[in-house]
């Protein structure tokens, strides 16, 4: 994807910038002589800051946590015509769905937040939906694309999950329209991890619009999770004559899968989505392999738009780095999220849901933003290209 004195539960050590907080339930009395009132705004923070996918969690908080600090800087936000600070509570899910069930549970019936953030996987965040609709809190990702995430196996909409993110068949019509249209491919083998729903849902949207273009997929490979050996499926697979490779799935894999295929010999494109979005990737795959790597995303560092210029700056001054999509995504989350606490009625779950549905024309870093019907937003995808691990070039696609 992600301080002032923050609510921070169960944080891991390793994000040394979070503070500790105590375990205060509901708004905090302010003592006044016109009785209790709130003085504190909770939201919930539920990410992945261990485990297999832990960059995710941990960039998208970095970037919640500067939109927080920016917010409590400038006095904090509106709710009912009075400033009030915002502080967040966060816990860890170590990555696992069932770990991420129980912190939304905590969150919502212990810790009293009107929202949660995160997390930044769909299965992660799809295990919380059930609890967000049974207590009315709302829940918010930026990186969650699965298609099921904001509606039901029915098409009926989850009325408590929203995302700030586009979703997976956008993702892979997206890369399917620019290998046919831009790299004029006309055959592609796919290779993608069978234990992900989110690798299913990229391939099975890529294959429709690929194979509505005009194109073929040659063969699809399949690995797990957590493999480290690719050289079974890769030398299978160059046997094969095809012009693109569509690799959906997460950096862990992805850079491993990339740099084995480099160094079989096989150069064609090879084409991804916003799991190959970390610093890990060039990690694993090296600079030499990350040529001819395109991948769509929610943002570039390379768009020259005012507010991501800021954005880009802002970031670096705080953290002495540059910001990624999920430090943006983070980072637009918690605007809107603050944003639909400032409109809404009351301060409870029930009232920020009503604010979030009606978001339109949020003017996000990653894109001006509204949500529709179902709870996703719309907005424009980015489609990245790497030259020697490097991004290279950014084409914005309109939704």
């Amino acid at each position: 994807m992600k301080r002032i004195t923050l609510g921070l539960v169960a944080a891991v050590a390793s994000l040394s910038l979070f503070a500790g907080c105590g375990g205060n339930s509901g708004p905090t009395d302010s003592g006044s002589a016109g009785g209790n009132a709130a003085t504190t705004v909770k939201i919930g923070l539920n990410y992945e800051l261990s485990g297999d996918v832990a960059t995710y969690g941990q960039d998208s908080v970095k970037g919640i946590q500067m939109a927080v600090d920016e917010a409590n800087a400038a006095g904090g936000i509106k709710v009912g015509g009075k400033d009030m600070k915002v502080e967040l509570v966060t816990y860890d899910t170590k990555s696992e769905p069932a770990e991420a069930t129980t912190s939304a549970t905590k969150l919502m019936t212990q810790d009293k937040v009107v929202a949660i953030i995160g997390p930044a996987t769909s299965g992660s965040f799809k295990a919380t939906i059930p609890v967000a609709n049974k207590n009315k809190v709302p829940v918010i990702s930026g990186s969650a694309t699965a298609d099921d995430v904001t509606v039901d196996a029915s098409g009926k909409v989850q009325e408590y999950a929203f995302r700030t993110c586009f979703s997976d068949s956008f993702q892979g019509t997206a890369m399917a329209n620019y290998a046919s249209k831009t790299l004029n491919a006309k055959t592609a083998l796919i290779i993608k991890d069978s234990s992900s729903d989110y690798a299913k849902g990229l391939a099975s949207n890529f294959t429709k619009t690929f194979a509505a273009n005009g194109g073929s997929i040659v063969d699809e490979q399949a690995y797990a999770a957590k493999d480290t050996d690719f050289n079974a499926i890769l030398t299978r697979a160059r046997g094969e004559q095809f012009d693109v490779i569509y690799l959906p799935g997460y950096y862990q894999e992805a850079g491993l899968i990339i740099k084995q295929a480099r160094e079989l010999g096989i150069t064609v494109p090879i084409l991804g989505a916003d799991g190959f979005d970390s610093p890990t990737l060039l990690q694993l795959a090296g600079p030499a392999a990350l040529n001819k790597v395109y991948f769509t995303n929610h943002y570039s560092s390379l768009d020259k738009d005012p507010k991501v210029v800021k954005f880009i700056s802002d970031f670096k001054a705080k953290t002495n780095a540059d910001p990624n999509a999920f430090n943006a995504m983070g980072y637009d989350s918690a605007n809107v999220v603050m944003d639909a606490i400032t409109r809404a009625s009351a301060l409870t779950g029930e009232a920020v849901q009503q604010a979030l549905a009606q978001t339109k024309d949020f003017p996000a870093v990653t894109g001006t933003l509204s949500v529709d019907d179902q709870h996703n937003a719309i907005k424009d995808i980015v489609v990245i290209e790497l030259k020697d691990g490097v991004q290279a070039s950014s084409e914005k696609v309109s939704s």
